[in-house]
């Protein structure tokens, strides 16, 4: 977690923004990390950001064209050296949160938080803000974020005296996300990113501006495209999680391959691990000449690492348990042969 200086600084950073900019990780845990800090400040916009794995230049614009004079990057573990060129070259004070596991030399003129500097943890961002913000009206954002990114918070308790109808005795941060009614929102929050640039900008000003949970979960006209969106999604992703379920797995490893034009791999990799906790998953999305996979099993980053290492333009990174990986279709099978082996 952060250290109370750490705390303070971001509170300070935070404070002496006019404008600032948020960029977030495209998920439950970015998006709540950025409402936890807009919702303390009162200010500021948020951009998700959908490029893997970095924040790349082409964001850039955004600062320019928003003139904003702080830019925050959360639960990004990569960011481009030409985004990072533009931020020292225009002299934008920059504040980066993330709980990845530090893979380059951070420059010296961003402000970089990160558990891994303190002691090695890796608490999702959303805790992190949390601990800034500590605004108890935003305690079922914290929760949601967190649970989202398999990690329940310390103040878990809190949240279940608050919304023992929301909550679910259970400690176990993946039984609560697919459980319970927290989860439920959670889950609304992942779907609701997927969709049109509008949509998700009217999600994000009524998630800003949201009282309750309650509000978060009636489907009414503030919120009915997120509705709608969670709805759309959901009955596709049943249908795919069906299918998956319906392969034969072998002992260790359960591989899962679709294509189409809506791209839920983490979200089916999750599911089917917590289906099926002693394998490994492989889920692999097709995308014109790329291939998205999430993979997730014990220990399983440094394998994923080792299978890409000598395919051309591969990348992955993310968690230990984890991994997001992007490749050339043309590498796929090379890459199934060299998991396989790796695993064996």
């Amino acid at each position: 977690m952060l250290n109370e200086k750490q705390v303070k600084e971001i509170k300070e950073h935070l404070e002496k923004s006019q404008n600032p900019l948020f960029f977030f990780d495209n998920d439950p845990d970015g998006l709540c990390s950025f409402l936890l800090l807009r919702r303390y400040i009162g200010r500021g916009r948020g951009i998700p950001v959908k490029s893997f794995p970095e924040l790349n230049a082409s964001y850039f614009r955004k600062v320019e064209e928003l003139k904003a004079d702080y830019v925050f990057v959360l639960d990004k573990p990569l960011i481009s050296k030409e985004f990072l060129k533009e931020i020292e070259e225009h002299n934008i004070p920059m504040v980066w949160i993330d709980h990845h596991e530090i893979q380059k030399e951070i420059p010296k003129f961003i402000y970089y938080y990160n558990p891994f500097l303190n002691d090695n943890s890796n608490e999702p961002v959303t805790y992190l803000c949390y601990q800034v913000t500590k605004r108890k009206e935003d305690l079922w954002i914290a929760v949601a974020g967190s649970i989202s990114d398999r990690f329940t918070p310390d103040f878990y308790s809190d949240f279940e005296k608050i919304y023992p109808d929301l909550s679910i005795k259970n400690k176990n941060a993946f039984d609560i996300f697919y459980l319970s009614q927290i989860g439920k929102i959670s889950r609304i929050f992942s779907f609701g990113l997927k969709d049109r640039t509008t949509n998700v900008i009217n999600m994000l000003k009524f998630l800003i501006s949201v009282k309750t949970p309650y509000q978060a979960l009636e489907d009414d006209l503030k919120n009915h495209s997120m509705h709608v969106r969670f709805n759309q999604i959901n009955i596709r992703y049943q249908k795919l999680l069906k299918k998956a379920e319906s392969i034969k797995k072998s002992e260790k490893i359960l591989f899962f391959q679709y294509g189409g034009d809506l791209s839920i791999s983490s979200d089916l990799s999750n599911e089917l691990s917590y289906k099926n906790p002693d394998k490994i998953i492989v889920v692999i999305y097709i995308a014109g000449v790329k291939a998205n996979i999430s993979v997730r099993g014990k220990n399983v980053k440094e394998i994923v690492l080792k299978t890409i290492k000598n395919l051309e333009g591969a990348t992955g990174g993310g968690h230990n348990d984890a991994v997001g990986a992007q490749l050339k279709i043309e590498d796929l099978e090379i890459f199934k042969r060299n998991l396989i082996d790796l695993i064996k």
